[in-house]
């Protein structure tokens, strides 16, 4: 296994205060962790797969592999879409680590293949017809309240007997932690892959299959699918294998790239004041661009 994991909210935390912005943002912090237990064998369970990763956008800009910060490309609804044809769907609204990855390979955040695999080889029943959007939405009333009713909707209708979660940015932790409250009480099992331990643990969730990788890739390692397989098989195992609420279990997979990627994820001690006046016009920009898309 590779090192300690990096604890983002003190790192964000300092980040944004070096950016200029007031008061710290509040992270959810559960008291209660609800927590499910998987009424059927997993070979006969239908796993349903719920993403923060935004469908391509058409004239909404660049959305590729190593896209800068796109607010055109977000969204603000949860959504249900088919699995087939493969989805296409990107994460350049987010702040995945753009310094460590390029997010060229889908699979590392949207693990709809491994499951389809997992399901031909008969480890799980079937994978649910429609995978579950889910917002990056910082308010958690919202998410609470709103989004996470919708998703337990949503899981209902395709008849889900448990469900996988894939964040990606620090606030997309936070919105797939406080939905697998929502699933889990409604009796929906859930295990989130995740890259940003100490916020989920924070939160508290049911099951964490964490990955000690730079965010993006919470599905395994980019164009390995050895890699992305066995963390797919890790975090479904935990449906059977985990007894109580908090549990974790770390991946075995140690980061192919530069070895002290953390070091420079929203480091603001490793950047010039022209540097931090530029991030900061870019993200009051990338907000602009948000809202006019949310006013839509």
């Amino acid at each position: 296994m590779s090192g300690s994991a990096l604890e983002y909210i003190p790192r964000i935390r300092a980040y944004y205060k070096a950016l200029g912005y007031g008061k710290p943002y509040e992270w959810a912090q559960m008291d209660d962790v609800p927590f499910a237990r998987l009424n059927k064998p997993l070979s006969e369970a239908r796993i349903g797969l719920v993403t923060t990763a935004a469908p391509y956008k058409m004239g909404a800009g660049d959305q590729g592999p190593g896209a800068p910060h796109n607010g055109l490309a977000k969204f603000f609804e949860v959504y249900a879409n088919p699995i087939e044809p493969e989805p296409d769907v990107r994460i350049s609204h987010i702040a995945y680590d753009r310094v460590h990855t390029t997010a060229g390979d889908r699979r590392t955040y949207f693990p709809l293949r491994a499951l389809l695999a997992m399901q031909k080889e008969g480890a799980i029943g079937s994978v649910s017809p429609r995978f579950y959007g889910l917002p990056t939405n910082r308010s958690q009333r919202v998410t609470r309240e709103e989004d996470g009713p919708v998703l337990v909707d949503f899981c209902r209708e395709d008849s889900v007997d448990a469900a996988v979660l894939v964040p990606n940015c620090p606030v997309c932790h936070q919105s797939v932690a406080l939905a697998a409250h929502e699933l889990e009480a409604a009796g929906i099992p859930t295990v989130i892959m995740g890259c940003a331990k100490d916020i989920l643990e924070h939160v508290g969730v049911p099951r964490l299959l964490f990955s000690n990788f730079p965010l993006g890739n919470g599905a395994g390692l980019p164009h390995d699918r050895a890699s992305q397989m066995d963390t797919a098989r890790a975090a479904i195992g935990m449906l059977e294998t985990a007894d109580t609420p908090r549990t974790t279990q770390q991946s075995s997979g140690v980061w192919s790239g530069e070895p002290d990627w953390q070091k420079s994820y929203s480091n603001a001690d490793l950047l010039s004041r022209e540097e931090i006046a530029r991030r900061r016009a870019a993200f009051d920009a990338v907000k602009v661009e948000a809202k006019v898309v949310k006013a839509k």
